[in-house]
């Protein structure tokens, strides 16, 4: 049993959450004091909590699923636990089936309007696993599936959907966008080979590169504009300054000609700035 619950939060990479969960906690924060001028309920933290675990594991099992046999190909992804047997097909789906189920319960503990937006949500979480086999565009289509977080976030704690909230989206999914455009740098040869699409395989290493260091340049953008929209303060300011120098510190990792560094670039950086944002946004408004 333990080697089993081990291998399915293997499958999902459970760990990280850590890049989408901070910014839903963003979006609860953020929403709750724009709109209804009071900080998030405990009960509503921990209602959005499940519904983005629940989420998150549906997506991320679901495309494990959907993509098993592209796995089984790449030497990379080869040895994942549904293609080498550790999970099977039938242990996965009832995990995704059960994951979108907790999605559905926690949007009803939520409120209707996040009740009639999930379907929505599903289907681009749904969606994302399908588009690499279609256009080089799916890294933000995945994009959209984790700007879902904060938006989300915002929806479940004041059942409303303004401006602000797509602010919120916008901004997570480019700097998603942009990372995994970088990520998969590291399989262009075997999606080329396969007639797999993304940013990589369609422009080369070099101009997927040059993509995704404007996408992140528009995110920063993006970041210093939640100052005036959200009318935050200097701890906020200092938070996203550190933001803009871990995006800077994470292009100079990843060459045309050197993707060693990758991994670092793409799991290290992005984890900690998630956890950045989160922690002086945070300090702005209890400070």
């Amino acid at each position: 049993m333990y080697n089993k619950i081990k291998a399915i939060l293997n499958m999902i990479k459970f760990e990280h959450t850590i890049f989408a969960l901070p910014f839903a906690y963003i979006g609860t924060v953020l929403g709750s004091l724009l709109i209804l001028n009071e900080l998030p309920s405990w009960r509503i933290i921990f209602w959005v909590s499940i519904a983005m675990v629940g989420a998150r594991s549906a997506a991320m099992a679901l495309n494990r699923l959907i993509d098993r046999s592209i796995d089984a190909l790449n030497p990379r992804t080869a040895n994942r636990d549904i293609p080498s047997g550790k999970i099977t097909v039938r242990e996965a789906g009832i995990f995704t089936v059960f994951s979108f189920l907790l999605l559905f319960l926690a949007a009803f503990q939520l409120n209707m309007l996040a009740v009639v937006l999930l379907p929505i949500a599903v289907f681009f979480l749904v969606l994302y696993s399908y588009t690499k086999r279609f256009t080089w565009l799916c890294h933000y289509f995945l994009g959209i599936a984790i700007g879902l977080a904060p938006m989300g976030g915002f929806v479940g704690a004041t059942g409303t959907l303004p401006i602000e909230a797509w602010l919120l989206f916008i901004t997570v999914a480019l700097w998603t966008a942009g990372f995994d455009v970088i990520y998969a740098c590291q399989d262009v040869d075997f999606d080329k080979q396969t007639h797999i699409f993304s940013v990589p395989a369609r422009f080369g290493i070099k101009n997927a590169l040059i993509i995704a260091r404007l996408t992140h340049a528009i995110t920063t953008l993006l970041l210093f504009s939640w100052y005036f929209v959200f009318d935050l303060g200097i701890w906020y300011l200092v938070g996203a300054f550190i933001a803009a120098i871990i995006l800077h510190f994470e292009h100079q990792l990843v060459k045309p000609d050197d993707l060693s560094q990758l991994n670092a670039a793409f799991f290290t950086m992005n984890g900690i700035l998630s956890v950045v944002i989160f922690t002086f946004t945070m300090l702005d408004i209890f400070m």
